[in-house]
């Protein structure tokens, strides 16, 4: 399963507003190869499902992973941070062994 924090649910969903993006909109998470660890994740508003995509649902939002990235990325919960650092959407998975210092990609 992949989890959503409050903080990153209340952002989500002031987004999906603020961008007048449409009532079945769900956040899709992802991996990609690439990054300077060897992973990358990916994040983005989307309201079209795939051939193999795993669907969960978390404080009221909707969080689709394609099978493949889901292998990567199962126990992950999705914060939202604003602090000095910058601000944004982070992905706390468990499964990383080597992050790098953006917090933008990993490493198994």
């Amino acid at each position: 399963m992949i989890t959503v924090s409050e903080n990153a649910k209340n952002h989500a969903l002031a987004l999906i507003k603020q961008e007048n993006h449409p009532a079945d909109t769900f956040i899709r998470v992802g991996v990609d190869g690439g990054g300077c660890s060897g992973l990358s994740y990916k994040l983005e508003f989307d309201n079209q499902l795939k051939d193999g995509d795993q669907q969960f649902e978390d404080k009221g939002i909707k969080i689709v992973v394609d099978r493949k990235s889901f292998l990567y990325l199962v126990g992950t919960e999705l914060e939202y941070t604003g602090g000095l650092n910058g601000k944004g959407f982070v992905f706390n998975n468990p499964n990383a062994s080597r992050t790098c210092g953006c917090g933008e990609s990993f490493s198994v």
